[in-house]
């Protein structure tokens, strides 16, 4: 990897321009869920450490370039301050005479927060001139946003280009794991991909089968790939019109070598409710009046079987509604069995994307993986095989 890290970097007596990602749920002015806040004070700390002063450059929400009192940053001050254990101050711009007075006053041992970026139009543009003055207020620019690296925004990509740049703890993780998991994994290597439409997850799929050795499809995905083969999958949610794209994948699959593996029994319900009545039946015995909610224990137990000679997976989406109980057992259960073998230090997980992160934490496995993503559109992007341009401009 080309990129620089905090370790190569002097900072000692230098301005460091980091950008986080900060854009936490709130609740009339309180924040609700601060992972993202915990996630990024290893990096400040060790700026703090160093003799570097923080300057944070961060969005919140989406005012499309204007000014809306209800996403300034503001109120994310105390929070921050008692998450660093150190002094933050708050600035109300990201350029300008007033932001580059509060960080010429910034004293040692303190962190300052600039004013939400997307208030300015140039931000989304990526244009050059905030970019530039951006680029006044520091003297090193620290990227640990990677869940904003796959946009060309001023901050994360412009004024990459225009300052020494390194990566920061949180971007270094993120991605020293992805390289672990796509660039140089040790194999085997096994994908597990859910969700509800293959259409969202082409690039996905496409890029996966050429790089992994098992490919699990879980999820509404998995009725479009058994419709495809010809399977009547009843009322469930399925892509019909993707069958001709699916029996595309799956021959690139086997081109490649790779093993795609589908649900070989199913469990159905007659309505999508907690609690509703249910079977399990084989894949290919789908009443069809019923719809498909999860994979059924056959299949969860093929799954274990391949986690157990594998030797990295990648996790991007569930196995089955799991959001309601007792369609939620398929992921619970292959969740659980990659959290064992990761403990047993057989195997690299690594795993991504919202639903999937809201899935492990409901199985209560997210902490057992090897690495879980927060970033969402940048981890799928990633997953993709694209270049993510906030990275990119790190490489120089």
């Amino acid at each position: 990897m080309g990129w620089n890290r905090l370790d190569d970097m002097d900072l000692a007596g230098k301005r460091v321009l980091v950008r986080v990602d900060i854009n936490v749920p709130m609740e009339e002015g309180r924040v609700t869920d601060d992972t993202r806040i915990q996630r990024i004070v290893p990096t400040i700390r060790d700026i703090l450490a160093k003799g570097g002063a923080p300057v944070l450059l961060a969005h919140f929400g989406r005012p499309k370039g204007k000014t809306v009192p209800e996403m300034s940053l503001a109120p994310l001050q105390d929070t921050l301050a008692a998450a660093f254990n150190a002094p933050v101050s708050f600035v109300a711009d990201c350029r300008g005479p007033a932001a580059e007075a509060a960080v010429a006053a910034l004293p040692q041992g303190s962190v300052l927060l600039l004013e939400n970026t997307r208030f300015h139009p140039g931000e989304e543009k990526n244009d050059p001139d905030l970019a530039a003055e951006m680029a006044k207020l520091g003297d090193i620019y620290c990227n640990d946003a990677f869940s904003a690296a796959h946009r060309a925004h001023a901050s994360t990509e412009g004024l990459a280009r225009l300052l020494p740049a390194c990566a920061g703890r949180l971007m270094e993780a993120e991605l020293s794991a992805l390289e672990a998991a796509l660039g140089t994994p040790q194999r085997p290597v096994m994908a597990v991909v859910g969700g509800a439409k293959v259409s969202t997850k082409l690039d996905l799929l496409g890029n996966l089968v050429e790089k992994v050795d098992h490919l699990v499809i879980g999820g509404g995905m998995a009725n479009t790939f058994l419709a495809a083969q010809g399977i009547d999958v009843g009322k469930s949610l399925a892509e019909h019109e993707m069958a001709e794209t699916a029996r595309e994948i799956v021959a690139k699959a086997s081109a490649a070598g790779c093993a795609i593996h589908l649900p070989s029994d199913v469990v159905v319900a007659h309505e999508f409710k907690a609690g509703a009545e249910n079977e399990t039946v084989a894949a290919e015995a789908c009443p069809a009046d019923a719809m498909i909610l999860d994979a059924g224990p056959d299949s969860v137990a093929a799954i274990s079987q391949v986690m157990g000679s594998a030797k990295t997976l990648i996790w991007n989406g569930p196995l089955g509604a799991f959001e309601i109980a007792p369609f939620n057992a398929a992921t619970n259960a292959a969740a659980q069995k990659a959290a064992d073998l990761t403990d047993a230090g057989s195997l690299i997980t690594v795993a991504g994307g919202g639903d999937t992160v809201a899935a492990l934490n409901a199985a209560g496995v997210g902490e057992r993986f090897t690495y879980v993503s927060t970033a969402g559109g940048a981890f799928l992007e990633w997953m993709e095989g694209k270049t993510l341009p906030g990275v990119a401009a790190l490489n120089g």
